[in-house]
């Protein structure tokens, strides 16, 4: 593939595939969709590999999910999906196979199309959760966890919490089933104990908000901000705004934080991997 230089917004210098009708696409779909950062970082990885290929943003309803789907599976030069908000776990069903993560979770945020045209799956959210954490130097391990959302990044970011070694994880959600039913899977884990939490961070070493609480002007914070300890650490899965209002909350008490972005650049790597088919395990 030809590349072509460019300068972005920022005045870095950027290589740009040149599209061509032998170009491979890959979509990332949600809904809504105009926060993603996933498309210049993931094409541009493209480039960097040698790779002929393009991610573009895809907006798809609930209810033209299978629809898209249907029609994805008959696009001879798609390659890739990514989902994001709110389709983890119907893509998922969508998979014909799909790592050990992924089944065990029942969601996926990547997809690659196999040999036999079919989707295989994986889910990452929480390593990237994770991976952003220890990029600002703080690990996991032995930390007490409040984990606010148990939807499909929540889900993955609290198996990924107990695997990075947490010493007590709480996980609060509006949707008292949906929280109770992961609590449930976790807990089957035998790894560590998994209880329901609240909004009060109080006692706790790090604050997860999986939910896309600040992407609308007006949400309510994830957790009561006032009881935050200066020694917690934040994250936070919202990429749009850049800072969204919890992090802005705890980084005026002075807590470590990262944002959605910085969870999202911790994955990109990983995420390029995989739908180049070159992944590594675990």
């Amino acid at each position: 593939m030809i590349k072509q230089i460019g300068i972005d917004p920022q005045g870095e210098l950027k290589m740009i595939p040149n599209l061509s009708g032998a170009t491979r696409l890959s979509v990332i779909i949600g809904d809504p969709i105009a926060q993603v950062r996933a498309p210049p970082g993931v094409t541009q990885g493209f480039v960097v590999r040698g790779h002929d290929g393009i991610l573009v943003a895809v907006q798809v309803s609930s209810e033209d999910l299978p629809d898209f789907m249907s029609v994805a599976a008959r696009l001879k030069n798609l390659d890739g999906i990514i989902a994001t908000i709110p389709h983890k776990f119907a893509c998922y069903k969508a998979c014909t196979s799909a790592t050990d993560r992924a089944h065990f979770l029942r969601a996926v945020n990547l997809m690659r199309r196999r040999a036999d045209g079919k989707w295989h799956g994986d889910m990452l959210d929480g390593l990237g959760f994770v991976g952003a954490a220890t990029a600002k130097g703080v690990e996991p391990r032995g930390k007490r966890a409040l984990l606010v959302g148990a939807g499909g990044a929540g889900s993955a970011i609290a198996l990924a919490l107990i695997d990075a070694g947490v010493r007590e994880l709480a996980i609060h959600d509006t949707e008292a089933e949906r929280r109770d039913a992961l609590i449930a899977r976790l807990n089957a884990l035998g790894k560590v104990r998994v209880r329901p939490g609240t909004a009060d961070p109080t006692g706790c070493d790090l604050v997860a908000n999986a939910t896309p609480a600040g992407m609308r002007e007006g949400d309510p914070l994830p957790v009561e901000v006032a009881k935050l300890a200066l020694s917690t650490y934040c994250g936070c899965v919202v990429t749009k705004p850049d800072v969204s209002p919890f992090i802005e909350a705890a980084r005026k008490i002075g807590c470590l934080t990262a944002t959605g972005t910085d969870m999202y650049q911790a994955q990109q790597g990983r995420i390029i991997d995989f739908l180049l088919g070159k992944e590594a395990e675990g």
